[in-house]
């Protein structure tokens, strides 16, 4: 069977402010009721496919899990790298750790940020490409291009009128406007979706030939790699130590067995503003709108309010793009929406929360999110989901309120442990040992009052956790 690989890390900054470092892109629902990750795992399920293995970060291993669930998928494996470390050494880890159990496994590698709504079709697809791969070929898919996209890398194949998949003959880097409208007329060329499909054994010896300084280094992390919970932790040592290298830098372009397989259907890498404009449901004049917002004489344009209550209104815009958030508000010539990132790299500058933190914190007990901050208090909407937990602990600057609006909590202050219900209240007084659980089969919501000199989330003394989480997360 086929292992899909679904890559599972980033910050997607283009499409800020609803994709942030907390919480990229591939977790959030920017079509439809499914996340990005959730359709890229429901895409390669069934006959001829093994469960995914999923490599992510340590922050999003909870998120990851959860929204696998959602889904019916609880067969998956998560490999969590130490930290980022680019495709190259991701990838390769996650042949090596197939490889220990299947020498001859056969992997499709893919981002978790992609759209492809034909899912049988591709299925079809990687599997008409198999051939290759178990005669160690390193198999490519490209997709068909619509239009002279200078955003993508592109793929010449050796002759445009072999049916199915050929050996590749070059990588063409991003092109400008000029080139890319070339490679589309010249027919020969196809987008670079990123995505791959080649045996364990073939990418050990693809990167022993082309990238031998990752060879040792993910090697020792994978086999020192330690069950944390229903996870598996790469060992961070070797790790930290690796080259920060995409798979195309480290192997594609230097591989002389490489494959492509064309790919009829839909596609789109969803990575700015301008794509999701362009793949949402035309109201008529180029115009999409998400969420509470209305558009008037506007041409060309995306509205979006991803805000309970906040109403977004264009009125003769043209060319424009707004996204509106709880606590950010986007406004972008869609000409430049590949460049958002650099709206971000400003406000970290500034040290502004909104560059990289979302305004709810997941967590793996549920969320919360903060509604009013001054100096010396602080009002949060917390969600806990049916059997979460948070940890037993303590603060050292803060006394904290707790108000139940929707459910039961089951509350610990101390050597004391009450049940809370709907339109009760308890107190935490300031260096008391607590620990908040929703024992119920609802959602369990309450609003916190935060007193004290210091507010921080570090503000935390843990005595024990469930998910066996650090101080630190």
């Amino acid at each position: 069977m086929i292992t899909p690989v679904i890559l599972c890390g980033g910050a997607g900054t283009r499409l800020w402010p609803l994709s942030r470092k907390s919480y990229p892109k591939q977790f959030t629902r920017l079509k439809g009721e499914l996340t990005l990750f959730q359709s890229a795992a429901l895409r390669l399920r069934g006959e001829g496919f093994g469960p995914p293995l999923i490599v992510t970060g340590p922050d999003f291993r909870f998120i990851a899990t959860e929204q696998l669930a959602e889904i019916g998928i609880s067969d998956g494996t998560v490999l969590i790298e130490p930290d980022a470390r680019n495709t190259g050494p991701a990838i390769l880890a996650a042949a090596l750790w197939l490889e220990r159990s299947a020498p001859d496994a056969t992997m499709v590698v893919m981002p978790s940020d992609h759209e492809i709504p034909q899912a049988n079709m591709f299925r079809e697809t990687v599997e008409n490409a198999q051939k290759q791969a178990h005669d160690g070929q390193i198999v490519t898919f490209g997709i068909r291009p619509t239009r002279p996209e200078t955003g993508y890398g592109w793929l010449e194949m050796s002759d445009p009128h072999i049916p199915g998949a050929q050996p590749l003959k070059s990588f063409v880097e991003k092109p400008d406007r000029d080139r890319a409208e070339a490679l589309l007329v010249d027919g020969s060329y196809l987008w670079n979706a990123g995505i791959f499909l080649f045996t364990a054994a073939a990418m050990r010896e693809a990167v022993t030939t082309h990238a031998p300084d990752l060879l040792a280094g993910v090697e020792e992390a994978v086999a020192g790699a330690e069950q944390d919970l229903s996870f598996h932790r790469l060992a961070s040592g070797a790790w930290s130590d690796l080259p920060n290298l995409s798979i195309d830098y480290a192997v594609m372009e230097k591989a002389d067995n490489l494959w492509v397989q064309p790919y009829d259907g839909h596609w789109c890498d969803l990575g700015d503003w301008e794509t999701v404009r362009r793949e949402s449901p035309d109201l008529g004049q180029g115009v999409a709108t998400a969420g509470a917002a209305t558009a008037l004489d506007c041409k060309n344009t995306l509205l979006r309010s991803e805000a309970e209550g906040m109403e977004v209104v264009g009125l003769g815009l043209e060319n424009v793009i707004v996204v509106a958030t709880p606590d950010a508000v986007l406004v972008a010539d869609r000409a430049r929406a590949q460049e958002v990132g650099r709206a971000v790299k400003t406000l970290k500058a500034r040290a502004a929360p909104q560059a990289e933190q979302s305004q709810r914190d997941h967590r793996p007990w549920g969320w919360f999110e903060t509604l009013a901050l001054d100096d010396r208090f602080q009002v949060k909407r917390i969600v806990v989901k049916p059997g979460g937990q948070l940890s037993l602990q303590s603060h050292l600057h803060r006394a904290e309120h707790w108000i139940v609006v929707s459910g039961t909590a089951r509350v610990t202050i101390g050597d004391e442990v009450s049940l809370v219900s709907e339109n009760q209240s308890v107190y935490v007084p300031l260096g008391a040992t607590h620990r908040m659980e929703n024992p119920g089969k609802v959602p369990m919501v309450l609003i916190e009052v935060q007193t004290g000199s210091y507010l921080g989330e570090d503000d935390i003394v843990r005595y024990e956790d469930v998910y066996a989480r650090s101080a630190e997360d």
